[in-house]
């Protein structure tokens, strides 16, 4: 099941950190981890608890003197994802708290998600499948390791292929029972968010092929160069041909080792792509992508024609 209709039913400056859980459930069937964390930040923000996820809003939680630093998603590189599967990025950061915040705690609930939009309301998100891990290197600084996790039949639409943010949450829970139906008493929660901590883009996997011939083929005599360029369409979960953007047609000649231009081929509806050259010496051709922000570059294996 996608996910963006849930968050675009979401509203208030609280909904990325409040959606970015694992969504499981607890035990007895009560409310999910995204419901649980969504009304400590309500709290926390000065609103009431989200309807019928957790008890009676008591109180309000204290602001936790946390920092998060040196945050990188996925090394710094764009996540490229196919129409399919599972893509899982890496994040890092470093978390720099007063001495009384233990980030290992078992309830204390910190992690680094990923929205796209504002931050208000966010069009979509992505987390990870489980929680960081954080390792102290100080009584007040942790460096923590965790992911993101991608399955874009799930996640992702092809309008998600832009720049996502990304935002930061620790809840110290304080032994309060955070599934509990009962009151809670927000004032022994601790609560602390933090926006604009990094940017990443989310890409589209590209293919394109290449065919050049005849081959072999008389010196001075034409050769046609075809072939496709595909992008990964996250709407239907499958590659469909890129239309309307440009692809090189490029040249090495045999016994070299670098390609040149020879000319650019916009592509068809389909995707397609054709073009013919004259035939001078032997060599290889293929087609180059060069990338949009949106989708990463492709090159095709060289497509070898023997002149004669």
């Amino acid at each position: 099941m996608r996910i963006r209709a849930t968050v675009a039913a979401l509203s208030g400056a609280l909904v990325l950190s409040a959606l970015a859980v694992p969504a499981a459930t607890a035990a007895d069937g009560g409310p999910s981890k995204q419901d649980v964390v969504r009304a400590a930040l309500k709290a926390a923000d000065g609103k009431s608890a989200y309807t019928g996820s957790t008890g009676t809003d008591t109180g309000t939680p204290y602001p936790l003197s946390v920092t998060f630093s040196n945050v990188k998603v996925n090394s710094g590189k764009p996540i490229v994802a196919g129409p399919t599967g599972h893509v899982v990025a890496p994040v890092t950061y470093t978390v720099t708290h007063s001495a009384d915040v233990d980030l290992r705690a078992a309830d204390t609930w910190v992690d680094v998600t990923l929205y796209r939009g504002s931050y208000d309301e966010p069009a979509n998100f992505l987390e990870g499948d489980n929680w960081p891990v954080c390792t102290a290197v100080s009584a007040t600084v942790d460096t923590c390791k965790g992911t993101v996790d991608v399955r874009p039949a799930e996640d992702l639409y092809n309008v998600d292929a832009t720049t996502w943010k990304a935002t930061g949450y620790v809840i110290d829970w304080n032994d309060v029972d955070p599934y509990s139906t009962d009151e809670i008493d927000w004032s022994k929660v601790g609560v602390a968010d933090q926006d604009n901590l990094a940017a990443v883009r989310l890409q589209r996997r590209t293919a394109v092929t290449v065919n050049a011939s005849p081959e072999p083929v008389r010196k001075g005599a034409t050769i046609t160069a075809t072939g496709r360029l595909t992008i990964a369409n996250w709407n239907t979960g499958v590659y469909s041909g890129y239309a309307g953007v440009y692809a090189q047609l490029q040249f090495r000649k045999a016994g070299t080792t670098t390609y040149s231009t020879v000319k650019s081929v916009k592509t068809t509806s389909t995707g397609g792509l054709s073009t013919t050259v004259k035939a001078s010496v032997d060599g290889y051709w293929r087609y180059n992508f060069v990338g949009t922000n949106a989708a990463p570059a492709i090159a095709a294996a060289g497509d070898y024609v023997d002149v004669r």
